[in-house]
């Protein structure tokens, strides 16, 4: 993907979407999926994992990504106020149900799947430190600083995250075999909605795509396979039979980023 500095990118109008670059992290992941969907053009910025960002932060305040910012609007980097921009600005079949029960209901999966304390934020309190740390000693220190400004950080939450995990996983896979039954393909309603685009970005905290469909950086693959045992008994094959089935027909493989 050929991205913009920033300095360049905040001189523009349009959409600019913060990425960090090389990364499959599953927010990005999500957001670029988003706005394709809704086909909304924009121009990817680079954001440097791990890295200070300064320029980023005096132009956002904000250090990591993704981040939406359109025209001279502030920036936004939670997941519901980017699919609510990509909403506003797109084009097509909305990405939330017509009916407002099921409006509701979808965006409640969205946010146990990539929300603060949902499935995403769980699981990676545990990614952040498996046996074989894919980090080097000298960005360890960043990682950590990174972690604590996710509110990641406390033991009772890390001891806590694998049955909330579980409890998600479970729900969702209910959720999809309820639909199944119903003779739909997709978690709320009867098509492509945000809430399936969130959960096959983040599946791939549950099981990873493969190297040819998603070329991980070095070690990165194996720290998203890194899981508790409960937590990958919980992901029924309906998951990622879902997970597959809107790649293929929606956003796209092999992975860019």
């Amino acid at each position: 993907m050929d991205y913009l500095g920033v300095a360049e990118a905040r001189g523009m109008k349009g959409l600019r979407l913060v990425l960090s670059a090389g990364v499959p992290g599953p927010w990005g992941i999500a957001a670029k999926a988003i706005f394709n969907a809704r086909n909304v053009p924009y121009v990817p910025v680079r954001q440097e994992i791990m890295q200070a960002n300064e320029e980023l932060v005096a132009w956002t305040g904000r250090r990591n990504a993704p981040i939406a910012v359109y025209d001279d609007e502030p920036g936004l980097d939670n997941w519901l106020d980017i699919v609510m921009l990509a909403e506003r600005l797109g084009s097509g079949p909305s990405l939330l149900p017509d009916d407002p029960v099921d409006e509701a209901l979808a965006i409640g999966f969205s946010a146990q799947i990539c929300g603060h304390g949902g499935y995403g934020w769980s699981r990676r309190l545990g990614m952040a430190r498996p046996p074989a740390d894919p980090f080097p000693v000298e960005q360890r220190a960043q990682r950590d600083a990174m972690m604590s400004a996710y509110g990641s950080g406390a033991a009772d939450m890390a001891a806590a995250a694998p049955q909330r995990i579980v409890r998600i996983l479970h729900g969702l896979a209910r959720q999809l075999h309820r639909q199944r039954e119903a003779g739909s393909d997709y978690l709320v309603g009867d098509r492509l909605g945000a809430c399936d685009i969130h959960w096959a970005a983040f599946s791939q905290m549950a099981r990873p795509l493969t190297m040819e469909e998603c070329p991980f950086p070095p070690g990165m693959r194996d720290m998203y396979d890194h899981m508790p045992p409960e937590v990958r008994a919980a992901c029924d094959p309906i998951l990622i039979e879902h997970r597959d089935r809107i790649f293929a027909r929606h956003i796209g493989l092999p992975m860019e980023f």
